[in-house]
């Protein structure tokens, strides 16, 4: 088929391509609701091995101190990233009066490190709780850590935070955006598969073209009437 023959179809089928992306538009715009909003906040961390170990002879403490932390630093980053630390901070959250799942704290925290500076990350849809949270959490990763790193000898590493948390309102995600043109777009590749199919199920001959494809002459034509 050459491409006049496409605009033929398309001119003569148009109401089945665009039937299913209307469709798809309509109910889109009557179900369409507003992202809830969301809140994003991070705070950054020091942290060092216990004073007591860095006394013992033969250890220049100020060497390493500035090792182990980075160590330190790396295992905390795993740990906030376990399910047992999104318990924990569950768990001191109760403890305050405030419910939080343990489960929608591990989908909302992100951890890193950079030398020997762990960065915790949260995503969270009310900005009156991000305080509240990383609250919980620098006393999790200031108390609880002995657990994380028994190489420590069941002492807790010196943990310190160097950022107040602050709630930034996140922008919408690109996919929240573009759900409903995407959606649009599909229903207009459907109307044209649509149209496709019904031409080429049409028995139905609407052009002199057609019969010449056949093999079959035409003898003559009846112009269209123009009102």
């Amino acid at each position: 088929m050459e491409f006049l023959d496409y605009l033929t179809i398309a001119r003569r089928w148009w109401w089945l391509i665009v039937l299913p992306a209307l469709v798809v538009g309509v109910y889109g715009l009557a179900t369409l609701r507003r992202p809830a909003p969301s809140y994003s906040a991070s705070v950054r961390y020091t942290a060092a091995q216990p004073a007591t170990l860095t006394s013992a002879p033969g250890y220049d403490p100020n060497y390493y101190r500035w090792l182990t932390s980075e160590y330190i630093v790396t295992g905390l980053r795993t740990w906030v990233q376990s399910s047992a630390f999104a318990q924990a901070v569950s768990a001191e959250l109760g403890r305050h009066g405030a419910q939080v799942p343990a489960g929608a704290l591990a989908g909302a925290l992100g951890a890193d490190n950079s030398h020997s500076i762990l960065v915790v990350s949260l995503t969270w849809g009310d900005a009156g709780q991000v305080g509240l949270i990383f609250d919980a959490i620098t006393a999790v990763l200031q108390n609880q850590n002995a657990a994380a790193f028994p190489e420590l000898g069941g002492q807790a590493a010196v943990v310190q935070p160097l950022d107040s948390p602050g709630a930034a309102l996140q922008a919408p995600s690109l996919r929240s955006r573009l759900d409903l043109p995407l959606k649009v777009a599909l229903g207009l590749a459907v109307g044209v598969a649509l149209a496709l199919a019904a031409h080429y199920f049409d028995p139905s001959v609407r052009d002199r073209r057609e019969l010449e494809r056949l093999g079959l002459p035409v003898v003559g034509q009846i112009p269209r009437s123009k009102r």
